[in-house]
């Protein structure tokens, strides 16, 4: 009889935890009824198709950069006050001097002459 009454006790707690899980259930579903399914899936939609459109214009964008530098790297000839600077064998280099003639060089073509005049002993 005793055991009884624990499998009643434990039944009656179980559907009071059922209840108040099937109310919070309810309360769920209650704030979901209002939220437009398929508009937000649309809206979800249009703008991966936006973002997707923006990363091809970006990475047409490097593609035509990364021609273009190809093209710019293959200057032969250094520019009119690099020729002066490198004509003045035994006279210092001022940097300033000669960043001033490589201005019109990329980022990378300045760093190889710089290398280069290091190389040959023009640059202390």
């Amino acid at each position: 009889m005793e055991m009884q009454m624990e499998v009643k006790d434990e039944l009656s707690q179980a559907l009071e935890r059922l209840t108040a899980a099937a109310g919070m259930l309810e309360q769920a579903a209650e704030r979901f009824t209002g939220v437009d399914l398929q508009a937000s899936l649309e809206r979800v939609t249009a703008r991966e198709a936006q973002l997707e459109q923006r990363l091809a214009e970006a990475e047409a964008t490097i593609e035509a950069m990364r021609a273009e530098a190809g093209r710019a790297s293959g200057r032969k000839t250094l520019p009119g006050g690099l020729r002066t600077l490198v004509a003045k064998e035994g006279a210092p280099v001022e940097p300033g001097a000669l960043d001033a003639a490589l201005r019109s060089l990329s980022l990378e073509q300045r760093i190889a002459v710089k290398s280069e005049m290091l190389r040959a002993g023009l640059l202390g």
